[in-house]
C-alpha cells in the first residue's frame, strides 16, 4: 500500500489551513457565531440550515482573505472601489425595487447588492489613499478623501438604506479620523452638521422622520410605527436577571417582536438569557475590539493600520446602532447584531473583514519596501 502525498498529509494540511488564522481572533468570533446560531434556533429554528450554511460560506471566504498580504489588498482598493461605485450607479439605473427600495442588481445569474462591498471597499481605498500621502496628510487630502466617502454613501442613501448607508459613512470617517483629522476640523463640522439639521430633516423621507418621531414617544402610535420599540424594550425588561431561559421567550415566542431572528434579535437574546446574557455578549465585542486594535497597533505600514483600525471599529459601530435601535435610544436602521443576526450578506462582509485583520497580523513583520 502506497503512502499519501506528502502534500496531502493530514498534519500538511492541517497546518497549511491554520497558518494565516489568528487563533484569539477567529475563537473570538466562533464564539459569537455560536451564540448567534442558539439565538437563531430559537427564534426562527427554520432557518437553522440555512444560517449553518452561511457560515460556512463565511470561514471560506475569511480563509481566502487572510491568505492575501496587505499589499495585494493595497494594490486591489481602486479597482474595487471603483467598481463598488459603477455598481451603485447602476442599481440607481436599473436597479429592482423591492419594498419601496431599489438596492439590488439582477445580474441574470443571481442578485446583488453592491452598497454591502462598499462596508470594506470605502476604507480600503482611503487606507490607500493615506498611504500614497503618508509623509504629512494636509487639510486638502482629507478633503479629497471626504468625498471618496461622501459619494457611495449618498449613493446608498438615496436607495434608500439608510442603515447600510451609516455603516459605510462609519467605516471611511474612521479611516479619516486615524489618518490624523484635525480636532478643529471635526469640532466646525459638528456646527456644521448641526446647524444644517433643518435642512437634513427636509431630505429625509416620510418613513425616516416617522422613526424618529417614533422614538421620542413610540407611545403615540402603539400598534403601528411605535410596536417595533414598544415591544422590544418589553422583552429586554422582562429578561431581568438570568433570562426566562432558552426557548422561552413569550414576547419572542408569541412573536411580539418582530424581526425576531435579524434585527431584533438583541431583544430575543436579553428575554431568554436576561443581564447577564448581555454582559457576556458585551464581554465579547469587547475582546474582538481589543484583539483587533491590538492587530491594527502592531501593523507595519500606515495602510495596514488604518485599515485594521478602520475594521475593528465598524464591529463596534454594527454592535452599537443595532443595541441602541432595538434599546429604544437611537432610530430603527436595520442594521444586523454582529455574527448573531441570521443573513448571509452581512456575515459574510463581517468574515471578510477577520480575514483581512488575519492577513495584516500575520504580515506585521514584513516592512513595505
Amino acid at each position: 500500500m502506497t503512502d499519501l502525498n506528502p502534500r496531502w498529509h493530514p498534519r500538511i494540511m492541517w497546518r497549511w489551513l491554520m497558518a494565516p488564522i489568528d487563533v484569539p481572533l477567529l475563537s473570538l468570533a466562533a464564539l459569537l457565531m455560536l451564540a448567534g446560531l442558539v439565538m437563531v434556533g430559537s427564534a426562527a429554528p427554520e432557518r437553522l440550515n440555512s444560517q449553518l450554511l452561511n457560515m460556512m460560506v463565511a470561514l471560506v471566504v475569511m480563509r481566502l482573505v487572510a491568505q492575501l498580504p496587505p499589499q495585494r489588498l493595497m494594490h486591489l482598493a481602486p479597482p474595487i472601489y471603483v467598481i463598488g461605485i459603477v455598481l451603485l450607479i447602476a442599481v440607481a439605473l436599473f436597479g429592482d425595487i423591492s419594498k419601496g427600495a431599489r438596492r439590488w442588481l439582477d445580474l441574470q445569474v443571481t442578485r446583488v447588492q453592491p452598497s454591502e462591498m462598499m462596508k470594506i471597499a470605502v476604507p480600503l481605498m482611503l487606507a490607500w489613499f493615506f498611504q500614497k500621502r503618508e509623509t504629512l496628510p494636509r487639510l486638502r487630502d482629507h478633503a479629497v478623501a471626504a468625498l471618496f466617502l461622501l459619494v457611495p454613501t449618498a449613493l446608498i442613501a438615496r436607495q434608500p438604506d439608510l442603515g447600510t448607508a451609516i455603516l459605510v459613512f462609519a467605516a471611511g470617517f474612521y479611516v479619516i479620523f486615524l489618518a490624523g483629522l484635525p480636532w478643529k476640523v471635526m469640532a466646525g463640522l459638528a456646527i456644521t452638521g448641526a446647524a444644517a439639521a433643518p435642512l437634513a430633516w427636509n431630505l429625509l423621507h416620510d418613513y425616516q422622520r416617522a422613526r424618529i418621531l417614533t422614538l421620542l414617544d413610540p407611545e403615540k402610535d402603539p400598534l403601528g410605527k411605535g410596536f417595533h420599540i414598544i415591544q422590544s424594550t418589553i422583552a429586554i425588561g422582562a429578561g431581568g436577571l438570568l433570562g426566562k431561559g432558552w426557548g422561552q421567550g413569550t414576547q419572542a415566542q408569541l412573536e411580539f417582536i418582530p424581526e425576531r431572528h435579524t434585527d431584533f434579535i438583541f431583544a430575543v437574546l436579553s428575554e431568554e438569557f436576561g443581564l447577564l446574557g448581555n454582559l457576556v455578549l458585551l464581554v465579547l465585542y469587547a475582546l474582538l475590539i481589543g484583539r483587533g486594535l491590538m492587530i491594527a497597533a502592531n501593523a507595519p505600514t500606515l495602510f495596514a493600520r488604518l485599515l485594521a483600525g478602520a475594521i475593528t471599529m465598524i464591529f463596534f459601530t454594527y454592535a452599537f446602532v443595532n443595541m441602541g435601535m432595538v434599546s429604544g435610544i437611537l432610530p430603527v436602521v436595520g442594521v444586523p447584531l454582529p455574527f448573531i443576526s441570521y443573513g448571509g450578506t452581512a456575515l459574510v462582509t463581517l468574515f471578510l473583514g477577520i480575514g483581512i485583520l488575519m492577513s495584516i497580523h500575520r504580515n506585521r513583520m514584513l516592512v513595505q519596501k
